[in-house]
């Protein structure tokens, strides 16, 4: 089992930043692949960013490109979401999931978080 732990939204207005952290615990070492994901209301929870444990390819929605940036410590089981220019229709729940490789499917992770809100004013 691998427990994840989100923490970092809040409210931000729009233009700003906020750095989400998701750490990891348990069998992490089952799970090579790390992503984040996220959740609007009365939408289908759509992938964000993935990042595998051992090397550095990240793997972003074509939404976020250029303005979100995966990152993780490995020391400390720990994955970081960095958002810069955030825009209302970022507003969502944002999940982190751990999983055994690279992919934008939802169903095709392990592990999940419990979520954390972002929202962004206008």
């Amino acid at each position: 089992q691998v427990q994840l732990a989100e923490s970092g939204g809040g409210l931000v207005q729009a233009g700003g930043s906020l750095r989400l952290s998701c750490a990891a615990s348990g069998r992490t070492l089952s799970s090579n692949v790390m992503g984040w994901f996220r959740q609007a209301p009365g939408k289908e929870r759509e992938f964000v960013a993935a990042s595998i444990w051992s090397a550095g390819t990240p793997f972003y929605a074509d939404s976020v490109k250029g303005r979100f940036t995966i990152s993780r410590d490995n020391a400390k089981s720990t994955v970081y979401l960095q958002m810069n220019s955030l825009k209302p229709e970022d507003t969502a729940v944002y999940y982190c999931a751990a999983g055994r490789w690279v992919t934008t499917e939802v169903k095709q992770y392990d592990y999940w978080g419990q979520g954390t809100q972002v929202t962004v004013s206008s």
